[in-house]
């Protein structure tokens, strides 16, 4: 009988882990030899996270510019990562990336976008289960006209048709795109684009983001369908299919969405990309469709300096979603000197109310399009940083209590359903 009391009372307030722990955070580098170095270029621009293997370890690719290979691999090894070549050509990568089935063949396929100087945008078709280390990924294009600049992609159903289409921000066209996969995507000399936004992310980007950036997908006014946010705003498809923004806060970058107070829908986080700003906490308190329904505020005591690196998810395991925000260290060119020597990353826990428990991981690293994904496969989620241009090249891993066998908790051993997600990776609101 007190076991099933137990039961009951954490099903109905929620669920925690069986015992209450601070994580031991073990940090592994390439600059240690822990992992293997990822290139020669010191530019690195994208990370995408994914099981590109099947293996029940999320493996991680690496972009660059300036210097070939533009991409490398890394998946789970039995010790420790291995490292192969899936661009192994000189493309000038930009920031961003994104993962989904692509031509139907049951496995992962990647999507990266050309910077400044490129008009394309490319998707790698994924070898599963045959990964040879010397042996590149056959690459396509989706994109090769137009302007330049791709910073940003995701793969969502945000047309309802039960598949995923792929959206990006064309930063020099100003414009988000959206693109149906299709049917003959390997013979496609470019995918069908359709314009779902065109425009600025938001008012003050010369102080909070010097151009429109970040892109996330969730269903943010709990009508059943996902929906796309992007910059500083989030977009509803009325009834003649038009895709409708409404301002979430007044500055764009970085951006995420996260149930952080239970109810039918999220709430939303956004960070200063690329420039300064403060790390601020969205949230609706009436019909999210009207612009004057959101509230914001500040998550720090200090605005975050380039933070470039924003991420969300349950990070100790009580089934509450955490944030974890980080700042660059190196945006220039010059080496010798750190433009930002005091780059913090934090990770703020949420207690499933809307407050946060604010801590340090670490400071004086060069934080760019880190993540959170449990990289060793043992239950948990750790933390992946991939600077840009401080200290490269160079990869870092942060595990979270090390490498062991999955840490079951209350809410595993009572079967409690996870959240469902949807095609792409993307959390769907049901409460």
């Amino acid at each position: 009988m007190r076991t099933l009391l137990l039961c009951i009372f954490f099903v109905l307030f929620g669920c925690r882990t069986a015992t209450s722990f601070e994580i031991r955070w073990v940090h592994l580098s390439s600059k240690n030899g822990d992992l293997p170095d990822p290139g020669g270029s010191n530019q690195q621009t994208a990370l995408l996270t994914a099981d590109f293997d099947k293996s029940g370890a999320t493996a991680f690719i690496v972009g660059c510019r300036v210097k070939a290979p533009a991409l490398v691999l890394y998946r789970r090894s039995e010790k420790s990562w291995t490292r192969s070549v899936i661009e192994n050509e000189y493309l000038p990568i930009e920031a961003g990336g994104a993962a989904a089935d692509i031509d139907g063949d049951g496995d992962l396929d990647a999507v990266f976008g050309g910077d400044y100087q490129s008009n394309h945008l490319w998707w790698w078709e994924n070898p599963y289960p045959r990964f040879d280390p010397e042996a590149p990924w056959k690459h396509h294009v989706i994109k090769n006209s137009g302007a330049n600049q791709h910073h940003d992609q995701i793969f969502a159903d945000v047309t309802g048709s039960g598949k995923v289409q792929l959206l990006f921000w064309n930063q020099r066209a100003r414009t988000i795109f959206l693109a149906g996969i299709p049917v003959e995507p390997r013979s496609a000399a470019a995918w069908p684009l359709e314009i779902l936004y065109s425009g600025e992310a938001g008012d003050n980007m010369e102080n909070a983001a010097k151009y429109a950036e970040g892109v996330d997908a969730a269903d943010v006014d709990g009508d059943g369908r996902v929906d796309l946010l992007a910059g500083n705003s989030w977009f509803y498809r009325d009834g003649a299919g038009r895709y409708v923004p409404v301002r979430i806060g007044p500055a764009g970058g970085r951006i995420k969405a996260g149930r952080f107070q239970r109810g039918k829908r999220p709430q939303v986080v956004i960070a200063p990309g690329d420039g300064r700003g403060p790390l601020r906490f969205y949230w609706s308190s009436g019909n999210p469709r009207s612009a004057e329904s959101w509230s914001g505020r500040a998550l720090l005591k200090r605005d975050m300096v380039h933070g470039h690196t924003l991420d969300v998810g349950d990070i100790d395991g009580d089934g509450n979603p955490d944030i974890f925000a980080a700042e660059m260290a190196q945006w220039t060119r010059n080496p010798q000197q750190p433009d930002h020597p005091g780059a913090t990353a934090w990770i703020l826990y949420g207690d499933g109310k809307g407050n946060f428990r604010n801590t340090v991981l670490v400071t004086g690293h060069g934080w760019h399009e880190g993540r959170l994904a449990d990289v060793d496969g043992d239950g948990d989620l750790d933390i992946i940083n991939k600077p840009y241009t401080w200290d490269t090249p160079r990869i870092d891993l942060w595990l979270n209590n090390g490498t062991g066998p999955v840490r079951r908790n209350l809410c595993q051993t009572l079967n409690v359903a996870p959240e469902p997600r949807l095609p792409g990776g993307v959390y769907r609101d049901t409460q």
